[in-house]
């Protein structure tokens, strides 16, 4: 629940800050827009208060001295005052630049007319600090004619910025309760969508926790949106594999307890029959000590079946060169070829395959046990490592014993776990066998061979995929074949 909380306060965030910042922006434009309007509208009522002025002025003196004269009250501009909320103030200045009336410290106007004006009038507006407050100025060029002569006079108008202020904040005040409340609704409506479109997540969350601890059956796909699809596929792989790990672990447990319990009730048996004397001592040591070794055999090989199980959970193997895995097993199994007196004979070329160098060599190690028990001493023993062109350019291993072959009745039990066949042992070789070969993607194949009817050995042939070429080539070696071991 803590990450939808999140992912809706990003997507919140995500939405409701560049549309704040974009308000906001919005908002000093528009109140710079308001101020701009009021400016405009206000300034009319200044260039008419100063029309109006300039309609009471009048020229006295003679034609030698006029004088401008204003009989101009204050009270006259009492009306253009708006809601006793500004402040007027004027200003008169002669055809000499002398003060005529009105208020004689409000600061002279020394600019220049526009060249092009919005009005028909020689007027100009600028801002100016009167009484220390901010005023707005309105300037007038009057025309004035009389008996005594004309002129041009200055009128000067002023009024303070409280009401055009005042106004422009009521309209950015307006505006932003109306864009706070867009905010609000964006933020509810984004909310709700996030819940809406979330709910198949929360419904996916509360199936899955609602599941036995044991239950690694596939989410049903039928009604999952798009979006969750890939997410429910990857769940789905993922409890398959977990189940195949459990499952894997059970037959190992079961496997393990059904198997070690024979030699141990053996050997508790023969520890027993060695205390009462029922054997000589040297003749219950020797037996106690094949009943450990043949349950050492046995749980070896089953954590090695283990292993390989555990290998096929660590992703893509390394590069590796078959050829080389052989030969090392060969080279220790050497003694047992020669005591066995066999005719061995060992051909490899570079056969670079993925694979844990481990598995490959308990892969080899085990085929060759298995021919090594079955060769009669004194036969022949081929081991070969190719490169297979009839199997996609493949790597293929060939082990070629002597052997009396396999029967038809046997066939179907190969490489099932504790099937042994007529051999002896405990059936686990070509088991692990068949797992190593699985697991790196190839094929085993147990064939007779035989010679007129007459089956004269065995061929155990693995095929492995070989490794893509693209990659960093492995150190190439010319075919070795290895000296024949023979009596």
């Amino acid at each position: 629940m803590i990450r939808l909380s999140s992912m809706r306060s990003r997507l919140l965030a995500g939405i409701l800050v560049p549309v704040g910042l974009l308000i906001a922006a919005n908002a000093h434009r528009l109140y710079e827009d308001a101020l701009k309007a009021i400016d405009t509208a206000y300034d009319r009522t200044l260039l008419a208060s100063a029309k109006t002025i300039g309609e009471q002025l009048d020229v006295h003196g003679t034609r030698e001295n006029p004088q401008l004269v204003s009989e101009v009250p204050y009270a006259a501009l009492e009306a253009f005052e708006a809601d006793n909320r500004s402040r007027m103030f004027y200003r008169v200045t002669g055809f000499q630049g002398e003060w005529v009336s009105g208020f004689d410290d409000l600061p002279a106007w020394h600019g220049k007319l526009p060249a092009r004006g919005a009005y028909a009038a020689l007027v100009d507006f600028y801002d100016d600090v009167y009484q220390g407050e901010e005023v707005r100025v309105a300037v007038l060029k009057q025309p004035v004619s009389g008996e005594a002569g004309l002129g041009v006079a200055t009128i000067q108008v002023a009024e303070t910025l409280e009401i055009r202020r005042t106004l422009a904040r009521q309209v950015l005040i307006s505006t932003l309760w109306r864009q706070a409340a867009l905010l609000a609704v964006i933020a509810i409506v984004v909310w709700g969508v996030v819940l809406f479109a979330t709910w198949p997540v929360r419904e996916l969350s509360r199936s899955i926790g609602a599941r036995a601890d044991d239950d690694l059956s596939p989410v049903p796909m039928p009604g999952v949106p798009a979006e969750l699809a890939p997410l429910v596929v990857a769940i789905n792989e993922a409890w398959h594999r977990q189940a195949g790990l459990f499952a894997h672990q059970q037959r190992f447990v079961r496997d393990t307890s059904h198997q070690l319990r024979t030699p141990l009730a053996v050997l508790k048996a023969q520890v027993q029959s060695a205390r009462r004397g029922d054997l000589p001592l040297s003749q219950a040591i020797d037996e106690i000590g094949a009943t450990v070794d043949g349950a050492t055999a046995l749980a070896n090989q089953m954590l090695a079946l283990a292993k390989v199980e555990q290998l096929r959970q660590q992703g893509d193997p390394p590069r590796l060169d078959l050829a080389e895995a052989v030969r090392e097993v060969a080279l220790d199994l050497a003694p047992l070829i020669a005591d066995a007196e066999l005719d061995f004979e060992l051909f490899t070329e570079p056969a670079p395959v993925r694979g844990h160098a481990w598995a490959l060599r308990e892969l080899v190690r085990n085929l060759l046990h298995n021919a090594l028990r079955h060769c009669p001493r004194g036969s022949r023993l081929e081991l070969r490592v190719t490169r297979s062109a009839g199997f996609d350019g493949g790597v293929e291993l060939r082990i070629a014993d002597s052997g009396p072959g396999i029967a038809a009745a046997l066939r179907p039990k190969l490489g099932q776990p504790f099937a042994a066949g007529a051999g002896g042992g405990s059936g686990l070789g070509l088991a692990i066998c068949r797992e190593i070969v699985g697991s790196l993607g190839g094929s085993l194949a147990l064939d007779n061979r035989e010679r007129d009817g007459v089956i004269t050995g065995l061929d155990a042939v693995v095929r492995l995929p070989a490794a893509p070429s693209s990659e960093t080539p492995l150190p190439s070696s010319p075919p070795s074949p290895a000296p024949s071991l023979s009596p």
